[in-house]
C-alpha cells in the first residue's frame, strides 16, 4: 500500500527488543538512580538471532542480555577454582551467555530426537522434522567431517547489540575526544610477566596496555580500564577479546566440540548507538583493512578443500559489520548511559560511577530438556516470562558471583551458570544425554561433577571420534579438559586459528592461574540451611 509506514532499520528493530526485554528485569538487577537526579550507568549488551533476514517470515529473537561493567584483577584469578566470573564486562557476558543458551539448545534437541524416535517408526522419524528453529543435525557422509554432530541453521544471522563502544582499541579516538585534557594516562612500566613471550619485550607495542592509555599506541591489545590506582588485571579489552571471535566465531571450546563453525556462526553485526561509533576505530580493530588485515584469506584447517567453508566446516577470519542506533532513539531507551562530561556539574560527576551489579539473563530453550542439565539453580523459576519470552537463566552477580555470596571464598552456591566449572559440568550432561550417540553406543556415565565416571572403554564409533569424547569426558581438572579439547580435531583447529590471531594481534598475555580444579567445586562442603 502507498500509505504503509517503512519498516525501521533492522538495527533499531534490535535495539528496541533488547531494551524491552531489559525493562522486564527486576530493580535489583538495575543501576541506582539517585534523589539528586545522578544516578549509576552501567554498559549493556545483548546477543539477538534473527531468522530469515529480509524475508516475509524473518523473526527476531533476542537470546541473551547482559550488563557489566567491571572484571578481576590478576592477583584474584588463582582464587576462582572456576567459580567465579573472571570477566563481567556486559559483551563477554553476553557471549559466554550465548554459548550456555546453545548448550542448553543442543542438549533439548538430543531429548526430542530420541522422543521421536521412541514413539515413531524408524523410516517415520528419518522424515520427521525437529521443531528446533536454531540447530539441526549436520548432514554428511564423511567421516572426517562427521563431527561436531550440530550446525546452526542457514536461515540464521547473529548479532550483537551494546550501549556503547567496546573498551579497548576500538574506542581510543572516542577516549581522547571526551577528555578535558587529551594527554594520555601515565604508566608504570609493566613487570615481566612469566606466562608471556619474550620475543619481542622491547617493542612497546607488545605490553598489555591500560585501557585508557598511550592514545599514541594504536592498534595493539589492552588491559580492560579502571581507574589510575586499581590493581592491574590481565583481562583484555572488549575490542580484542571480540577481535578474536572473528577468528573462532562465537562459538565456545565447550561449544565447538558440538557445533560446527558454519559462516553464521561469527557475528554478522555489531549495533552500537550512532555517538558510540568511531569509524577509524572500528576499521582498524575489526576490518580487513586494520590491524587483523595478514589473516585476509587464512583458512583453519589450512589443508582443508576450500569448498567445505562455504556453509561447511572450518575457522576463517569473519569481520563484521558496524551498524548504528539513532542517538535519539538510544535516549529515549537507556536512562543507564555514561553521563557525558558536558553534562555533569562537578558534584553530580562524584556520584556519577559505573553500576557493580551485572544482570544475566538467557531465553530458554526451544525444546525444554527433560531432564535438565546439571547446571543446578539457574535463577529461572524466579523470573518465568520475560516480555514474552520464558527464561533458561537469570542471575544478578556482584564481584563474579552470584549476589549474596563472597568472591574471596566462592562456593558451589554461588558460582553463576556461566562460571568455568558450570559450563564444563553443563557440557558433560549434554555429552552424556540419551540419544547423544544417534542410539549406536551409549556411555555409562552418572551424574558429572558429584559421582565419579564409569569406564567409556566401550565407545567405538568411529565417526564419533571416541578417543576425542573419551579424554573429555575422564578429564579430571580443568587444565586437562582443556588439553582434551585442544587434542581433538573441532577444537584443536579452533586453537590454532586463534594463537595465529594473537601473534597478528601482538602482545596477548595469558589470563592464567584458574586451571586446576575440578568438578567437584560444585559439590559445596556445606548443605545450604532450609
Amino acid at each position: 500500500m502507498e500509505n504503509e509506514t517503512p519498516k525501521p532499520p533492522l538495527s533499531s528493530r534490535i535495539a528496541s527488543l533488547v531494551h524491552t526485554h531489559f525493562e522486564g528485569l527486576p530493580v535489583r538487577s538495575k543501576p541506582t538512580i539517585h534523589p539528586d537526579g545522578s544516578r549509576e550507568w552501567i554498559p549493556m549488551s545483548a546477543i539477538v538471532v534473527v531468522k530469515g533476514e529480509n524475508t516475509l517470515s524473518e523473526k527476531l529473537t533476542c537470546v541473551a542480555v547482559t550488563t557489566g561493567a567491571k572484571c578481576l584483577s590478576a592477583s584474584q584469578i588463582s582464587q576462582c577454582r572456576g567459580l567465579v566470573l573472571h570477566d563481567c564486562h556486559a559483551e563477554i557476558l553476553a557471549i559466554r551467555a550465548f554459548n550456555y543458551w546453545l548448550l542448553n539448545e543442543c542438549h533439548g534437541f538430543l531429548t526430542q530426537e530420541r522422543k521421536l524416535k521412541e514413539l515413531l517408526p524408524e523410516d517415520d522419524s528419518k522424515g520427521n522434522p525437529l521443531v528446533s528453529p536454531y540447530i539441526r543435525r549436520r548432514s554428511t557422509n564423511d567421516p572426517d567431517h562427521a563431527w561436531p554432530p550440530f550446525e546452526l541453521c542457514p536461515d540464521i544471522k547473529i548479532y550483537m547489540y551494546c550501549t556503547c563502544a567496546p573498551c579497548g582499541d576500538a574506542s581510543m579516538e572516542l577516549c581522547m575526544a571526551a577528555q578535558e585534557d587529551a594527554t594520555p594516562w601515565d604508566v608504570t612500566p609493566p613487570k615481566p610477566d612469566p606466562n608471556a613471550s619474550n620475543s619481542e619485550d622491547d617493542d612497546p607495542s607488545t605490553n598489555l596496555l591500560d585501557g585508557r592509555a598511550h592514545f599514541s599506541i594504536l592498534g595493539v591489545v589492552r588491559r580492560k580500564p579502571a581507574r589510575m590506582d586499581a590493581e592491574s588485571t590481565r583481562s583484555k579489552s572488549c575490542s580484542d577479546k571480540l577481535a578474536l571471535r572473528q577468528v573462532s566465531s562465537l562459538l565456545s571450546h565447550e561449544t565447538s566440540l558440538l557445533v560446527a563453525p558454519t559462516r553464521n556462526a561469527y557475528l554478522e553485526g555489531v549495533i552500537l548507538p550512532e555517538e558510540e561509533i568511531s569509524r577509524v576505530g572500528c576499521e582498524r580493530s575489526f576490518s580487513e583493512t586494520g590491524r587483523m588485515k595478514a589473516l585476509n584469506g587464512r583458512l583453519w584447517p589450512e589443508n582443508e578443500d576450500k569448498h567445505s567453508y562455504g556453509y561447511g566446516y572450518g575457522y576463517r577470519f569473519q569481520p563484521f559489520k558496524i551498524l548504528p542506533v539513532p542517538t535519539e532513539q538510544i535516549e529515549s531507551l537507556w536512562p543507564f548511559a555514561k553521563p557525558k562530561p558536558t553534562t555533569l556539574t562537578q558534584e553530580t560527576h562524584k556520584k556519577s560511577k559505573p553500576g557493580n551489579v551485572s544482570a544475566i539473563w538467557t531465553i530458554a530453550p526451544s525444546v525444554p530438556s527433560h531432564p535438565t542439565p546439571p547446571t543446578l539453580d539457574n535463577g529461572s523459576k524466579s523470573l518465568p516470562v520475560l516480555r514474552g519470552s520464558k527464561t533458561g537463566l537469570y542471575e544478578t552477580i556482584i564481584n563474579g558471583v552470584k549476589q549474596g555470596n563472597r568472591a574471596s571464598s566462592p562456593l558451589a552456591r554461588g558460582a553463576s551458570a556461566l562460571s568455568r566449572a558450570k559450563l564444563w559440568s553443563l557440557l558433560r550432561g549434554v555429552l552424556q544425554a540419551p540419544g547423544f550417540h544417534s542410539g549406536q553406543v551409549e556411555p555409562r556415565l552418572r551424574d558429572p561433577g558429584v559421582d565419579e565416571l564409569h569406564s567409556v572403554a566401550d565407545i567405538e564409533d568411529p565417526l564419533l571420534h571416541a578417543d576425542d569424547l573419551r579424554r573429555v569426558l575422564e578429564a579430571s581438572t580443568y587444565q586437562e579438559l582443556k588439553r582434551a579439547l585442544l587434542s581433538s580435531k573441532p577444537t584443536n583447529a579452533r586453537d590454532k586459528a586463534m594463537q595465529d590471531a594473537k601473534r597478528v594481534l601482538k602482545g596477548w598475555i595469558p589470563n592464567s592461574g584458574d586451571e586446576n580444579w575440578g568438578l567437584d567445586v560444585l559439590v559445596d562442603p556445606k548443605k545450604r540451611k532450609r
